[in-house]
């Protein structure tokens, strides 16, 4: 059964729901398989540590009003969203200067395993399968996507990208980076560790010495978001907070898309990360004739 041929979608459980999309998501009349990459979105949010909670307020309802209007209060980096290049690196373009095909093309989704607070090396991108060619996005499935949650164990805990692998990338020329994790660069390398305005979590500093055998955390990393400098700086966008149907296509070359909004000075944007895959090889873009 498709969504189309139902009126009243609230009386169908999610899981049917679900299950109903994803059937028409891979079974459809362009003939493509479309995967999401995006956690779900809304109230009770998951919000980087030093952000505040998602705001939702229903304007206008169908009972009084017979149309329902809902107004958003967020910051654009949460959930699964991109950075722009102003985000991070001063005098970079905003998000309306970066051009449309940025977020759009051929790409790979590789399987880099991580456990708690392990780095991901230019090693592990250079033996990555399949290989990370020129011009491709790159998404990184390290699994901790499955932890996704407002909680210490994902913010905090997690594994990530550092200045050898941000700068590895750019060197390589891929067109964008995405990965399952709070951040491009290793959370002890953001304000939640010694950086910017952090510590925001002061009790890692010694959990890290006793995870380290002593080391502090500067002495393992010393800058400050030195991966997300790396790509913003050479104009490669990076996304954040990569999950939903990730699982599906990892070890898989796939076209994939990440359109933000045409957000004037924007510093980054929620935005719905698709894969798509072509089995029969035969969908085409329409040529632009009038006839």
């Amino acid at each position: 059964m498709k969504i189309n041929d139902i009126k009243r979608v609230h009386k169908i459980a999610k899981q049917d729901m679900d299950s109903m999309i994803q059937e028409e998501n891979v079974n459809n009349d362009t003939g493509l398989e479309f995967y999401d990459l995006s956690h779900e979105w809304g109230l009770g949010q998951p919000c980087w540590p030093y952000f505040e909670d998602v705001k939702i307020e229903r304007l206008h309802g169908m009972s009084k009003s017979g149309v329902l209007t809902q107004r958003i209060t967020t910051v654009m980096h949460s959930g699964t969203h991109i950075d722009a290049p102003a985000h991070v690196v001063e005098g970079t373009p905003f998000m309306d200067q970066m051009p449309l095909p940025r977020f759009f093309g051929k790409g790979i989704v590789v399987s880099i395993p991580k456990k708690k607070w392990e780095v991901i090396t230019a090693e592990d991108l250079e033996n990555a399968t399949p290989a990370i060619q020129e011009g491709d996005i790159v998404i990184i499935n390290t699994g901790w996507h499955h932890t996704y949650a407002d909680s210490s164990e994902y913010y905090h805990y997690g594994p990530g990208l550092y200045k050898e692998a941000g700068e590895w990338l750019a060197k390589k020329k891929v067109k964008m980076v995405g990965i399952d994790v709070q951040a491009l660069d290793h959370p002890l390398g953001t304000a939640i560790g010694p950086h910017g305005p952090g510590p925001l979590i002061p009790h890692l500093e010694q959990e890290y010495k006793e995870h380290s055998g002593g080391r502090a955390i500067i002495d393992d990393f010393p800058d400050w978001e030195p991966c997300h400098r790396a790509l913003l700086s050479n104009g490669i966008c990076g996304i954040e907070n990569v999950g939903g149907e990730l699982d599906k296509v990892t070890g898989k070359r796939c076209t994939i898309a990440a359109f933000p909004w045409r957000w004037k000075g924007g510093d980054g944007c929620i935005v719905r990360l698709v894969a798509m895959i072509d089995r029969s090889g035969s969908f085409r873009i329409e040529s632009g004739e009038s006839e």
